[in-house]
């Protein structure tokens, strides 16, 4: 490999598309194939541990891999996460029992949180200012309709062709991005001292562990261990940033923190990744429990935030350039606060009240994800471009666990003060909701047409709670992103470009 080889930049983007693809779908595919696999393989009370050891591994991997990136190149840790990805996905098929599949699914989420950054991190690499907010856009869409459409997917593989292929799907995908990043990306061979923060990253992986448990598993567990596993996360945390300060090759560039632009939009990420992932669990809840609507309807309801997302990508690529990307955040936290507002207003008019605010708030979702990446690779240099992308990463996928975790306490909180409040507590308990799922309640016939009128009530009232939670969310979003400044570019954000000759 020489410096006149060139970057063959179409090809590599498929590739980078690809891999988007397999890692954003992985999140929630699995939604809707997981009763099918506890029926199967059984293990019903490691259910959520499923999800849980998906997301941990992908949370704590993304700065490992963020960082590798930056010590050894992009290509050769692009096609490593792939192969782990891929190894994961390949076993998590032929899991015979649900341990076997928890187990699984931690290195399947080691090689999601290792092909997120660095297919973002190689946008920035390889496309200038003016291209790279189109490019980030075709990203941002790819990861926000994929994760959104996962449901429905896992869905349709389950009813065809068996869940194990909701897994097994990824291999020609995984394949081709392999081959197409060996044959066609071009990257210059950095020598220098190369060390890993080994320190750093036991500590993150404490840090990040205990919370991610408590998060999953508390309400289960019980509130005293819960407290517990926060304040070990408290603690390791509070090592690893003392860890990282004294390092001499961080794992985590904590100066990035002290730039405004970086901070904010961190912070104002990982609201976004709250308020995403309260709406695609609780707004199909609503729509069927609520509404009585079919799975279909409620799916509608949610997919129309997939069209809103990529059309307000796209135009923050266009025109991050001319118009800044103080303008554009704020355009976004407005229009996302608009759309949860409207979400929470309308819902109870019908599917159709609920689409409009799905659509609106996923204009926004689109406006602030790809210019919070765009501008955070634009304002350091190529050795930190994959370090920033990563935290920046990781800030979404923590929302989205801790999303999942305080507003479904919001709701099954709420609905038990109402059950006490009602006098139905000792009567019923919080899975008879799943009497109001829509056409399947007339076949339970478990509950009186009363006692299912109210749960309706009590689940309606509930849910507006979650949803009117969410909306105050977004004010925080808001105002994180109010606050990020103008990006300045420099001639070394653009390094990484004319080494790799593209």
């Amino acid at each position: 490999m020489t410096k006149s080889r060139k970057t063959h930049r179409p090809l590599v983007l498929v590739a980078m598309v690809l891999a988007a693809f397999m890692g954003a779908i992985e999140g929630t595919i699995i939604a809707t194939g997981m009763p099918s696999i506890a029926a199967e393989i059984g293990g019903f009370s490691l259910y959520s541990w499923v999800f849980s050891s998906f997301l941990l591994m992908q949370a704590v991997a993304i700065p490992i891999f963020g960082k590798l990136s930056d010590l050894m190149g992009r290509k050769p840790a692009f096609i490593a996460g792939v192969v782990v990805f891929l190894a994961g996905s390949i076993a998590c098929g032929f899991a015979t029992s649900m341990g076997m599949l928890v187990a699984f699914r931690f290195v399947q989420g080691m090689g999601a949180g290792a092909v997120q950054p660095i297919t973002t991190t190689l946008a920035g690499d390889l496309y200038s200012l003016e291209e790279r907010g189109r490019v980030q856009g075709y990203l941002s869409s790819v990861w926000g309709v994929s994760s959104i459409a996962g449901p429905l997917v896992g869905g349709l593989i389950v009813h065809s062709v068996g869940w194990q292929w909701i897994f097994w799907m990824n291999v020609p995908f995984g394949i081709a991005a392999i081959v197409l990043v060996a044959r066609y990306l071009h990257e210059p061979v950095r020598h220098g001292e190369r060390s890993i923060d080994y320190a750093g990253a036991g500590l993150l992986l404490a840090a990040v562990g205990p919370l991610m448990l408590a998060l999953t598993q508390g309400s289960v567990w019980g509130w005293p261990i819960a407290a517990g596993l926060l304040a070990v996360s408290a603690v390791a945390f509070a090592l690893f940033v003392r860890q990282e300060r004294r390092a001499p090759d961080p794992l985590m560039h904590m100066e990035l923190w002290a730039d405004p632009l970086i901070r904010n939009a961190n912070v104002a990420t990982l609201a976004l990744g709250i308020m995403m992932i309260g709406i695609i669990t609780f707004l199909p809840t609503f729509v069927q429990g609520v509404l009585g609507r079919s799975a279909l309807v409620a799916g509608f309801t949610l997919s129309v935030m997939t069209v809103g997302w990529p059309l307000s990508a796209f135009a923050a690529g266009h025109l991050i350039v001319s118009l800044g990307v103080r303008r554009i955040v704020r355009v976004g936290g407005v229009t996302a606060l608009v759309g949860t507002v409207a979400i929470a207003a309308l819902s109870a008019r019908g599917p159709v009240g609920a689409g409009v605010g799905s659509f609106v708030l996923g204009v926004g979702l689109g406006l602030l994800s790809t210019t919070f990446v765009v501008a955070i690779q634009t304002s350091v240099p190529w050795h930190q471009r994959g370090v920033a992308t990563a935290s920046n990463m990781l800030m979404r996928i923590l929302g989205n666990a801790l999303g999942a975790a305080l507003f479904g306490g919001v709701l099954n909180f709420q609905m038990s003060r109402y059950l006490a409040r009602t006098g139905l507590s000792g009567r019923v308990s919080l899975d008879s909701i799943q009497d109001l799922m829509g056409a399947a309640a007339p076949r339970n016939g478990t509950l009186s047409a009363d006692v299912l009128a109210t749960l309706r009530t009590g689940l309606s009232e509930s849910l507006h709670v979650v949803f009117w939670g969410i909306a105050l969310l977004a004010v925080g979003t808001l105002a994180a992103a109010w606050r990020v400044p103008e990006m300045e570019r420099g001639t070394e954000a653009l390094e990484g470009i004319h080494e790799m000759g593209a």
